[in-house]
């Protein structure tokens, strides 16, 4: 079995082999620019631990399908910056920016193109179900952005809209990424099953996350600016939990608050933020985690694979609830 830091390498030098030379250069330095400023590349390396369960023959049969998986994620953030007005992205300029809206729109189409030619690299036996589970979720993926932007214009949301909203926008592409591992190794059914679960609710422990540090992270350790969230009146759970709760002059407050703009952008988020805390939205925040954390693991419990079998992917998922960024 490979250690958390042989995947790791593993993925970095496969990351590295997906630049493209080719041109026109417009429309593929986009790419390579997206590829080359790093990420966590959760959902590649979800899909080799997986994987590695049940099998030690990392060949291209599974590194270019969980490549495939690693592109389309980094289309989606390449319009979803544009989508959100985002300036930076991992410290570093958004393709829009860098480029233009035009360039940062076809360049993604490419991308999302490409994660279906790398796809195509899972052996003959299993990838007409691994085209099915991939082409389901990328739909579910978009499902979920228009969720996220239609939420924006609702004045409250409930808490089941918004576990659908990021089941939806986030979670499902690391429960793919778990499922399509188990599936290249030829595991049955159940055991696929279980480790989608693992990755769903992994998932959903990660947005909640990123909801937190969007509100309390470190700028400079986050890469981009903290607070875009509130500023957007994205229906975060922190945004959620603080609607459910406010009442009588703190909701008065909070609905001239989400009535500001950019224009009143470090006023606005350090108001909502100092009512996140006054209102014990902080802590329910980090209980929540811990609790999808703590699901997470009880699915891998269900894949009836011995603990030791597992640890990667626990430690893994330790390393997710422990994250600054």
């Amino acid at each position: 079995m490979y250690t958390l830091e042989e995947i790791d390498r593993i993925v970095e030098n496969a990351s590295k082999l997906q630049l493209i030379h080719r041109e026109p250069a417009n429309l593929y330095e986009p790419l390579d620019y997206m590829m080359s400023i790093g990420g966590k590349r959760l959902r590649p390396k979800l899909c080799l631990h997986s994987y590695n369960l049940l099998s030690d023959d990392m060949g291209n049969s599974i590194i270019f399908p969980a490549m495939a998986l690693e592109v389309f994620h980094e289309y989606t953030l390449i319009h979803d910056d544009i989508m959100d007005r985002s300036d930076t992205r991992r410290g570093n300029p958004t393709v829009y920016k860098k480029w233009n809206e035009n360039i940062a729109i076809l360049s993604g189409d490419v991308m999302s193109l490409l994660s279906y030619k790398y796809l195509a690299y899972a052996p003959t036996e299993v990838l007409p179900d691994a085209l099915k589970l991939f082409t389901e979720t990328t739909m579910q993926v978009c499902e979920g952005q228009q969720y996220d932007m239609d939420f924006e214009n609702l004045p409250f949301i409930t808490k089941e809209d918004y576990l659908m909203m990021i089941g939806l926008k986030t979670a499902v592409l690391l429960a793919c990424s778990c499922k399509m591992g188990a599936l290249i190794g030829g595991a049955p059914v159940p055991v696929c099953n279980a480790l989608y679960q693992f990755g769903y609710k992994l998932g959903i422990a990660f947005q909640i996350t990123d909801d937190y540090l969007d509100t309390f992270g470190n700028e400079q350790v986050f890469g981009k600016k903290i607070g875009g969230d509130i500023v957007n009146n994205k229906k975060t759970w922190l945004l959620v939990d603080c609607i459910r709760r406010a009442d009588g002059e703190k909701k008065q407050a909070l609905e001239k608050l989400m009535q500001l703009g950019e224009e009143d952008r470090a006023l606005k988020v350090e108001s909502v933020r100092n009512l996140y805390v006054e209102l014990g939205v902080k802590e329910a925040a980090e209980a929540e985690i811990l609790a999808w954390h703590r699901k997470a693991l009880e699915e891998l419990d269900k894949t009836g694979i011995a603990p030791q079998q597992t640890r990667n992917l626990r430690q893994f998922a330790e390393a997710l609830l422990r994250r600054e960024k």
